[in-house]
């Protein structure tokens, strides 16, 4: 993968009351950032709140009642380099509005929502619990996917999330059985409009995507993938345009009304999406690949999504790659640090074995995480800034 973007560094992180830290403040100076340690230590925990730092709600999707260290109000701040010079972002418990509600500032200014960050930083990431997206329910994928598409839309996120509450309102209309057929045809319409226009973003980002991974192959050593859309709408929009598609689909479901009602939920609709990811080299399905396999497919689909997004934002994102040496052969784990420590991005990576990122010695910075706190690893240098 090549990135000709310059990079967003995190040079500083503050956190109070996040997690497992009553209180953090940890420097970075390198492209690259080992952070090792026993499970149960923090290591996700850090790279949770780098994700908060930027639009969403983190690579955990946790309600904030959730992140406040035994229920506080917590706050995060991160100090981020960029070519244009440096900038502060800051969030966390709102002080007006109850435990649920979060603020961000930029430069100690208050904004209205994260989305306002969106052009400041970004950042893409794998965990250990995609390792089995493809061995799970047609959910996960969908999720997996729509965080994808919402990094570059945001606006992507409202059209589902209107598309649901539609969806709901018509489920607990049809579930009373005493339907308003005006009130029906009013939900129908928009969830039909919704729905399309989720599905539609969703097929864009996978046709940008696979031209990403057929033509650019993200590492040598990993695969080139392909990802496919399961889904009726989907493949109705490659004859149609999309008025015609959600016309079609608006009068199915006031056909389906009946059927609806007795199954408890709507048979179509942007909820059935599902998606599958195909190793091209061997034109395998994914979910019949080895876990290796399978680990080193999402590696080249991540990069390639952080590709997209240099190219959108004009700058690398930051990279977070939590346990990303799992399942991966020696071959491979030496093929991803390689790569990592070529390109312009700055990533954080987590392992609870130092000794896998022995490789990296000399080029990244390393640190223990233990206890609520972050301790330098002998052995691992300070590289010069690039």
């Amino acid at each position: 993968m090549t990135m000709a973007f310059p990079a967003l560094r995190l040079t500083r992180l503050m956190l109070r009351d996040f997690r497992s830290y009553a209180a953090l403040d940890a420097r970075f100076s390198g492209r690259v950032v080992v952070i090792a340690g026993e499970n149960g230590v923090g290591k996700t925990n850090l790279l949770e709140a780098i994700s908060l730092l930027g639009p969403g709600r983190g690579l955990r999707g946790a309600r904030m009642g959730e992140l406040g260290r035994d229920g506080l109000p917590w706050a995060a701040s991160g100090r981020f380099e960029t070519a244009l010079g440096p900038f502060d972002i800051g969030t966390g418990t709102a002080s007006e509005g109850g435990g649920e509600r979060r603020a961000w500032m930029l430069d100690g200014v208050a904004k209205k929502s994260s989305t306002e960050l969106a052009e400041r930083v970004a950042a893409v990431w794998l965990t250990p619990q995609m390792d089995r997206l493809f061995q799970e329910g047609a959910s996960g994928r969908r999720r997996f996917l729509d965080r994808l598409v919402w990094a570059l839309e945001p606006a992507h996120a409202r059209e589902v999330a209107a598309h649901d509450h539609a969806m709901a309102s018509r489920n607990r209309v049809l579930a009373q059985g005493r339907a308003d057929p005006g009130w029906l045809d009013a939900l129908e319409e928009q969830m039909a409009r919704r729905a399309v226009a989720a599905v539609a973003a969703r097929r864009g980002l996978a046709r940008r995507l696979n031209t990403v991974l057929a033509e650019q192959r993200p590492l040598g050593a990993f695969p080139a993938a392909r990802l496919d859309l399961l889904c009726p709408i989907a493949a109705a929009l490659e004859d149609s345009p999309a008025l015609a598609v959600e016309e079609g689909l608006r009068a199915r479901l006031a056909q389906q009304r009946r059927r609806d009602a007795a199954a408890g939920g709507a048979a179509e609709g942007a909820h059935r999406t599902d998606m599958t990811m195909v190793h091209l080299e061997k034109n395998q399905p994914a979910a019949l690949c080895s876990t290796g396999e399978q680990k080193a497919l999402l590696i080249a689909t991540v990069l390639a999504h952080a590709s997209l997004i240099a190219e959108a934002r004009g700058f690398a994102p930051l990279l977070l790659l939590d346990e990303v040496a799992a399942h991966l052969d020696q071959r491979r784990r030496e093929a991803l640090f390689a790569a990592l420590a070529a390109l312009p991005a700055q990533s954080f990576l987590t392992g609870t074995d130092v000794g896998v990122f022995a490789p990296l010695q000399g080029v990244a910075e390393g640190f223990s995480a233990a206890s609520g706190r972050l301790e330098t690893i002998a052995g691992f240098g300070v590289p010069e800034p690039a």
